[in-house]
């Protein structure tokens, strides 16, 4: 499995769902260049599948888009919603990150066969 949802961030997600008027609603889970430390994740949600380009898996009942291309970067890594005194949100924990910033959005992944060594 390339992504784990845990059961708090299931149940987020799932609320979430419920506001989107599309039942192919899928949630997409990526990175994108950019943040202060060279990658920087995203997350949404997205009804458009490009075959080629995309995989499709479902993680703990979460139906999930990633692009083929960011799989060495994100492979193993689990999303898990907190609740604090402040508020929620989703925490990501990335066994491919070896330096992340302080906000924890950006990232830099280990160096693989396959991806560009220098984010």
């Amino acid at each position: 499995m390339i992504l784990n949802i845990t059961d708090n961030a299931k149940f987020q997600i799932q609320e979430m769902l419920k506001e989107e008027s599309d039942n192919n609603t899928r949630l997409r889970f990526g990175v994108k260049g950019g943040g202060c430390s060279g990658l920087s994740y995203s997350i949404g949600f997205d009804q458009d599948v490009n075959e080629e380009l995309d995989l499709i898996e479902d993680s703990n009942g979460i139906p999930v888009t990633i692009k083929k291309f960011d799989i060495p970067v994100i492979e193993g890594t689990t999303i898990d919603y907190k609740q604090n005194m402040m508020g929620g949100g989703f925490t990501i924990d990335n066994p491919n990150a070896i330096i992340s910033c302080g906000c924890g959005t950006s990232f830099r992944a280990k160096e693989r066969e396959g991806t560009p060594g220098d984010c």
